[in-house]
């Protein structure tokens, strides 16, 4: 059976070919079963981290069954409107664009921008058993000069190494805001809630970890990855030192063709290892009136967000998701577009509610006067669209890895009646479910 080191040899020997001349796209897959693919490399994440060529992308689905580790870019788009109609063009279904949009904006390359997404030059995706390895060529002018610039990328390319372990050493902690201010800020939400301004307000909180030596941004995903169970996974690095990551429970949206499904995530509760403990946690949660009408708030806002593009909706009952740290109430809720355009879904569903709030205007306008950091890629969304499906994660439970710095972090949706102490401690939780890994807790 071939290697990865052998196929991507293979791939490099086919850019030898000749190509035109002028402009177009073209694609060069190979396939190869993963059980020998990677059983000595390690994995797609190792084999990504070792890679010195960026912008980089991780991602794996929460139930496992498909995972994609993909670097270089071939095109980028800063938002989804000219990603959706570089692919429509290309009429070809199964050609993903990957990356991330931010929940207000990001500076890259002192560039302001709503999203980073890109088709990538080299794609490693598993889909079960099989990995297909992906070569992309693209050019407004040449596609023999393209090739040109794919083969000195490809010489590049090194074999992979084990991931360090994490071993860390944290020096500091700041929080922003710190417990009297964040009493403070909510109390502030609630009079406005109780003005009649807005129904609810995600507040969140950022936590600054100082770190004795720099943090290997691969291996806190994959330590993260292990623990995290019913997460996904996913990691955008733009250099050696800077990355953003996240084991997020929460999809955005999923869409295979035009059939839709979504989520209202909204209601938390502590979880516990054991699991009658963890049990009637959920149960308190599935009888709590406060949770209860936080989900249905979140379930009626997105019903009204996608009026008019969908025909029918369908709610399913409310059920209970168990993570590591925290149990969620979660309702999945499914329709069928009218048209398949992933730049107008985004604009209905982010930012959700259960990031953001109702109405989502007011709620994020508090946001963005009242916090005390400005969120960038946190509570956006991570993943990949193509013409025949699409799928985005909320960029929650996530971490900005700069150097000896990580800044987690974590947020709680703030209702009437809701306590801010009690709103700190569910914070607490939700960061704990990456900041444990990084002070001695894996379990």
């Amino acid at each position: 059976m071939k290697q990865l080191a052998g196929l991507l040899r293979e791939l490099r020997q086919r850019l030898n070919a000749d190509f035109p001349d002028s402009a177009g796209m073209r694609r060069i897959a190979l396939s190869l079963p993963a059980s020998t693919a990677l059983a000595t490399e390690g994995g797609l994440l190792t084999w990504l981290s070792a890679q010195p060529i960026y912008p980089q992308f991780y991602w794996q689905h929460r139930d496992s069954k498909e995972e994609a580790a993909v670097c270089g870019a071939a095109l980028t788009f800063s938002d989804a409107s000219s990603a959706h109609q570089y692919l429509s063009q290309q009429g070809q279904g199964e050609i993903r664009i990957w990356g991330m949009n931010a929940f207000d904006c990001v500076q890259i390359a002192g560039k302001e921008q709503r999203s980073l997404l890109f088709l990538p030059r080299l794609e490693l995706l598993r889909r079960g058993q099989e990995i297909a390895v992906t070569l992309t060529l693209a050019s407004d002018t040449s596609l023999q000069q393209d090739a040109e610039k794919a083969k000195l990328m490809m010489d590049r390319l090194v074999n992979s190494v084990p991931l360090p372990k994490l071993q860390v050493t944290v020096t500091g902690a700041r929080h922003l805001p710190e417990y009297e201010q964040w009493c403070g800020l909510l109390e502030e939400a609630l009079a406005s809630i109780s003005s009649g301004q807005f129904d609810k307000v995600v507040m969140a909180r950022e936590t600054t970890l100082s770190l004795a030596s720099p943090l290997p941004a691969s291996a806190f995903m994959a330590t993260s990855r292990a623990v995290n169970h019913h997460c996904y996974h996913f990691m955008l690095a733009l250099s050696a030192e800077q990355a953003f990551l996240g084991s997020s429970p929460e999809r955005l949206y999923h869409r295979n063709e035009r059939l839709l499904s979504t989520e209202a995530l909204a209601g938390t509760v502590a979880s516990s290892p054991l699991d009658d403990k963890a049990q009637k946690l959920a149960d308190w949660l599935m009888q709590d009136n406060k949770n209860q009408h936080e989900n249905l708030l979140v379930v009626e806002d997105i019903c009204q967000r996608l009026q008019g593009a969908v025909t029918g909706v369908d709610v399913m009952p409310a059920e209970i998701l168990r993570l590591r740290k925290v149990q969620h109430l979660r309702r999945v809720i499914r329709s069928h577009l009218h048209v398949a355009d992933d730049a107008d879904c985004l604009q209905r569903l982010q930012p959700t509610a259960a990031v953001a709030g109702l109405p989502r205007e007011p709620a994020r306008q508090f946001i963005l006067s009242h916090e005390p950091f400005h969120r960038g890629w946190y509570a956006g969304s991570a993943g990949y669209l193509s013409l025949l499906q699409t799928e985005f994660t909320v960029a929650l439970r996530s971490a900005l890895v700069e150097g000896q710095q990580v800044h987690l972090f974590a947020g709680a949706g703030i209702v009437a009646g809701s306590d801010p102490h009690q709103e700190w401690l569910e914070i607490e939780n939700k960061a704990a479910g990456l900041r444990t890994l990084l002070e001695g807790e894996s379990e």
